[in-house]
C-alpha cells in the first residue's frame, strides 16, 4: 500500500507539473513507467540515506546530532503545505501552494547533493574504501532522479546550483565529520520531498 501511494503521489505530481507548464515552454511528459521509476527512486533515496548513516563509515566516533543543510533552495517553504483559510491571518501568507515550483525546488536540492557528494569522494584525503562503498549508491539513485524524473524543457537546467561545491578543509576528520552532518540534513530533505508528493497526492492544495 506505501508503494501504491507514493507510485500514485509521485505521478499526479508529475503530471500536474506537466500540465501547470504546458502554456510555456515545452517539457517532458511523464509516461507511467517514469512515474513508477521516479516512485520508487525517490523512496529508495530516504531509506538508502538512512541505511547508510547507521554505517560507521561515515559518522563513526560522532555522537553529536547536529545536521547541516548548504542547499540553497526553498523546499520547506515551496513544499509546505497550504495552511486553512480560516486560522489566521498567517494563514494568507501560505495560499499559493504551486506544485512547478516545490518540484523545482526538489530538483534544486538532488543537483546540489549532487555536487557535494562527487565533491566530497574526489577529495585527496579521503581514504576509506567503505565512504566510496556507501556514497556511490546514493549518487546513483540521486543522478538517476535528476535524469529521469525532470521534467523541465531539455535547454534548461534542473538548477543553477551545479557550480564547484567548496566545503572541504583538507583535513580528513573535519571533512567526514561535516559529511556526516550534511547527510543527516539531506535524510531531512528527504523526508520533506517524500511528504510534499504525499501531499501533492491528495489533492488538498487544489480545494
Amino acid at each position: 500500500m506505501a508503494h501504491f501511494h507514493l507510485y500514485f503521489s509521485c505521478c499526479l505530481a508529475l503530471m500536474a507539473l506537466t500540465w501547470r507548464t504546458s502554456t510555456g515552454l515545452p517539457v517532458r511528459t511523464a509516461s507511467a513507467d517514469q512515474c513508477a521509476q521516479c516512485s520508487l527512486l525517490f523512496r529508495h533515496l530516504l531509506v538508502n540515506i538512512t541505511e547508510l548513516l547507521k554505517n560507521e563509515a561515515i559518522c563513526y566516533a560522532m555522537t553529536s546530532d547536529k545536521i547541516l543543510i548548504e542547499s540553497k533552495s526553498d523546499t520547506v517553504l515551496a513544499c509546505a503545505p497550504t495552511l486553512n483559510q480560516t486560522s489566521t491571518c498567517m494563514a494568507q501568507k501560505n495560499t499559493a501552494f504551486s506544485e512547478t515550483e516545490c518540484y523545482r525546488n526538489i530538483m534544486k536540492d538532488l543537483a546540489h547533493y549532487d555536487a557535494v557528494i562527487q565533491s566530497y569522494l574526489n577529495l585527496p584525503n579521503r581514504r576509506s574504501q567503505d565512504e566510496i562503498t556507501l556514497l556511490r549508491p546514493t549518487l546513483g539513485i540521486i543522478q538517476s532522479l535528476r535524469q529521469n524524473c525532470s521534467l523541465m524543457p531539455n535547454e534548461q537546467t534542473d538548477s543553477s546550483e551545479q557550480d564547484d561545491v567548496d566545503l572541504w578543509e583538507d583535513n580528513s576528520y573535519e571533512d567526514r565529520k561535516k559529511m556526516c552532518k550534511l547527510m543527516k540534513g539531506f535524510r531531512i530533505r528527504a523526508i520533506t520531498i517524500n511528504r510534499a508528493l504525499g501531499y501533492i497526492s491528495s489533492g488538498d492544495h487544489m480545494k
